[in-house]
């Protein structure tokens, strides 16, 4: 959760940087001097780049053992956000964003699929809640830290957006060297735990979950490939992308397009994540617990998808009505992703789908990653309609894409013989 926190914190503080200290004309935009257009490039450059590096990211980490390319991965991306407070151009910026998505690529699917070597189908949705709840927690504490370090603007001769990078990037490369050394590899190898307790774990798990000592054979690697059910799965988690992207980014745009100015808008961004934090766990928890993942995902995704058309149909200016629709949005927006993702790791039925199915699933996701950078635009501003609407649109495609998914697995079921491993619901 920590890693995932620190890797969220510095993929979206640029959201904060954006308009921290704005109403001085200190913020990033302001003193980089680049225009909006601008700004939308460089946070589409990372999604370029973390769609490019997200697979061969997942197969190095399999290749090196889990701890050693995390702990680099993450050194790398924590310094990359420091570098970020040192730019002076749009060159610059865009740059060091597209060195940031490329090393911060591996880091989501990685974790997904190392819980695959770690725990049953049915253990999954909870623990990649508890990861992905961390992007909200990081929300949360983004906007907090940004309230506090917008004070400190102009502290020797400084903006307050350079030190917000340096102050979040400066983590990460430290608890890089802890991961190197604490981070869990695999159950079959790992040191901390007695034969005994190394022997129990691999049991329990298999036949269910991936194995450390398992290489990807072509064999595997075409099956996947050529199995159409996942490229719904892949589609479908566009559909979700493209909230949880615009929503990332945009939160304390849209929370300033809500009637709070300046560091304000900063801090207001604080009770929506935190919510969103519960939800989303509780969610996860509930699918697991009554193997109802596609359930848990669809509704969620249909009551994100109707309260953002509530919120793009209610008056600009009803800014109370439209703060709670908001934050109703952002924590199902979340929710849904932990119970679709571990839906498609249970049904992913060989180390070596896990190894490429995974990464597959996210990277492809990323075209609604790049979407979600372009819906919500300025000259909408307080309403942003496009922003909401789109988001609507997207999330209920995708409530109908579950169900037809469900379906179809129910479908194949019925035509299992006894014994046979059956499909996950």
């Amino acid at each position: 959760m920590i890693i995932y926190l620190l890797c969220s914190l510095d993929r979206s503080n640029i959201g904060n940087a954006k308009i921290l200290n704005s109403d001085a004309g200190h913020s990033l935009m302001q003193n980089v001097n680049i225009t909006n257009d601008q700004y939308l490039t460089a946070l589409m450059i990372f999604f370029i780049s973390y769609t490019v590096f997200e697979t061969p990211s997942n197969y190095m980490l399999k290749r090196f053992r889990p701890s050693r390319w995390i702990a680099f991965l993450m050194f790398a991306w924590g310094a990359m956000t420091m570098i970020l407070g040192g730019i002076h151009n749009f060159g610059g910026l865009v740059a060091v964003r597209f060195l940031l998505g490329m090393f911060e690529a591996g880091l989501f699917p990685g974790m997904v699929y190392v819980l695959t070597f770690w725990y049953r189908p049915e253990e999954r949705a909870l623990r990649i809640a508890l990861i992905l709840a961390s992007a909200t927690l990081g929300g949360a504490f983004g906007g907090a830290i940004a309230f506090g370090v917008g004070k400190l603007d102009g502290v020797h001769g400084l903006q307050a957006w350079r030190y917000l990078f340096l102050i979040e990037g400066a983590p990460s490369c430290a608890g890089a060297v802890l991961v190197w050394f604490l981070f869990p590899d695999y159950p079959e190898t790992v040191g901390w735990l007695s034969a005994e307790e190394r022997e129990l774990a691999t049991e329990r798990i298999k036949g269910v979950a991936s194995l450390g000592h398992h290489r990807i054979t072509w064999e595997e690697a075409k099956a996947t490939l050529q199995d159409y059910r996942l490229y719904v799965h892949y589609l479908t988690y566009i559909t979700i992308s493209v909230p949880f992207s615009s929503m990332s980014l945009f939160s304390p745009t849209i929370v300033a397009g809500l009637g709070y100015k300046g560091l304000d808008a900063q801090l207001f961004t604080v009770p929506p994540y935190a919510i969103a934090f519960v939800i989303t766990v509780s969610v996860a928890w509930v699918s697991d617990k009554y193997e109802k993942r596609s359930l848990g995902t669809a509704i969620s995704m249909a009551i994100a998808g109707a309260c953002f058309v509530v919120e793009g149909a209610v008056p600009a200016e009803s800014f109370k009505l439209r703060y709670a629709f908001f934050i109703i949005a952002l924590s199902f927006s979340f929710a849904c992703i932990p119970p679709l993702l571990s839906w498609l790791t249970a049904n992913l039925h060989t180390t070596g789908a896990s190894t490429l199915g995974v990464p597959l699933n996210v990277s492809i996701g990323q075209i609604g990653q790049i979407i979600g950078v372009y819906i919500y635009k300025n000259n909408e501003s307080p309403g942003y309609p496009t922003g909401h609407y789109t988001n609507a649109g997207f999330l209920l495609v995708g409530t109908l894409s579950v169900l037809g998914l469900r379906l179809m697995y129910i479908q194949r079921n019925k035509r299992l013989g006894p014994g046979e491993r059956r499909w996950r619901l």
